[in-house]
């Protein structure tokens, strides 16, 4: 317990707990937007994806726990560094940026805790919990069928969702800073496992930049094209009402 505790409270310490914490995320990223593209499939590609998950309540609940221990432990891990750098220049530079920073790396801390409040939105969003933040209506009365049970129908949840457009401004804003974020925290990462060298740095660099892109325009991509109506726009239509007025007609008899 004091090796652990003798670890958590040095500064190289710290460093790997973000560099390991922010590995995870990053893997984390990557597969959370592998399983959201699928809504450029058919509807019941991403409906089955998501029942498949909703289906395993244990494993589900498992990786969510696991997400917000590591989510704790890499903005503890950055706020405690942060800290520390502060104290052990108590005196700011005269220039206001200092030689060898980048703008992103001045912006990790904040665009980090931005990135986790849009975590908290993004959960309560696509959920019951606050059926009134979606610009929409409440996204449980959403239903479809697959295989004869009815379950969520996730596809229209996100194509409702992403038609109102702040809600979509907001998500791209979101990936934006998540882009910034990865830019830097990327090659940061590799140079805290000490991977810094003349002959991997620049390929490092480059990688982190081009990771970091790819993620940007994949998130970015399913905000855009169906707030644009090049995705989903039909079956908006179909499903809107079921939400918006469950109780109202949408066409009424000619007389």
């Amino acid at each position: 317990m004091s090796i652990v505790s003798g670890i958590l409270n040095s500064s190289l310490g710290k460093k790997y707990v973000m560099a390991g914490t922010g590995l995870l995320l990053f893997g984390f990223v990557v597969g959370h937007l592998v399983g959201n593209l699928q809504v450029f499939g058919p509807p019941e590609l991403i409906n089955n994806y998501a029942h498949f998950l909703q289906s395993k309540p244990a494993m589900v609940w498992g990786a969510r726990l696991g997400l917000l221990a590591i989510v704790g432990l890499h903005i503890w891990s950055a706020v405690q560094l942060s800290v520390a750098n502060r104290a052990a220049r108590p005196v700011g530079y005269h220039d206001s940026e200092p030689y060898g920073s980048t703008w992103q790396s001045r912006y990790m801390l904040v665009s980090g805790l931005v990135i986790a409040a849009f975590i908290v939105y993004h959960l309560a969003h696509f959920t019951a919990l606050l059926p009134g933040i979606n610009g929409v209506g409440d996204f449980s009365k959403l239903k479809t069928t697959l295989n004869g049970e009815e379950v969520r129908d996730v596809y229209g949840i996100m194509i409702l969702g992403f038609q109102v457009w702040w809600v979509a401004l907001f998500y791209i804003v979101a990936q934006a800073l998540l882009f910034i974020h990865l830019s830097h925290g990327l090659a940061a990462m590799f140079q805290s496992f000490g991977l810094r060298d003349h002959v991997w740095w620049p390929r490092i660099q480059i990688f982190a930049k081009a990771a970091s892109i790819a993620v940007f325009i994949g998130y970015a991509l399913i905000p855009a094209t169906i707030y644009l109506r090049i995705v989903g726009g039909d079956y908006a239509e179909k499903v809107k009402y079921s939400i918006v007025e469950p109780a109202t007609p949408a066409v009424k008899e000619a007389k």
